[in-house]
């Protein structure tokens, strides 16, 4: 069975708002056959990585970067994962107060170097997430997962 893993720093109740919705999307009726493993950034290992065939990411944009939890987990499991996991679809969502620009590069960046394949636009979020806001964090959900279906 195909398992989407979500690594999410959720630190805020915008932020909890998208990863709720992400998760709906990825358990949502009609994503059969596709196990959804969520790992706050802290504690997501390389193995969780491994074991994984398609990811997640969350974070707030802190200071114009994703957030340090976030960041240690690329540290983490970029060089255990880096030939392993070259064209594993992702997608990511930034929650940030104004800017999510640095945010969104750093992603983007880190990704590219392990050689992950986006499979999905990222959602980007200031202020507070409206409902169309919701909207697309619960289609970036089930999009990712769809996408790992047999």
């Amino acid at each position: 069975m195909p398992t989407l893993l979500i690594v999410h720093h959720t630190p805020s109740p915008n932020c909890q708002a998208m990863f709720e919705a992400v998760l709906s999307g990825a358990t949502a009726d009609g994503i059969e056959g596709v196990k959804v493993v969520r790992r706050a950034a802290l504690s997501a290992t390389a193995a969780d990585v491994l074991d994984a065939d398609g990811y997640l990411l969350g974070t707030p944009a802190n200071l114009g970067y994703m957030s340090g939890a976030l960041k240690h987990f690329f540290d983490q499991v970029y060089y255990p994962c880096l030939d392993t996991t070259r064209g594993r679809p992702f997608g990511y969502y930034v929650h940030g107060g104004n800017d999510v620009t640095g945010a969104v590069r750093g992603i983007e960046s880190i990704t590219t170097g392990l050689g992950w394949r986006r499979a999905a636009d990222g959602v980007t979020v200031t202020g507070e997430p409206g409902k169309a806001d919701v909207e697309r964090c619960w289609e970036l959900g089930a999009t990712v997962a769809a996408g790992l279906m047999d």
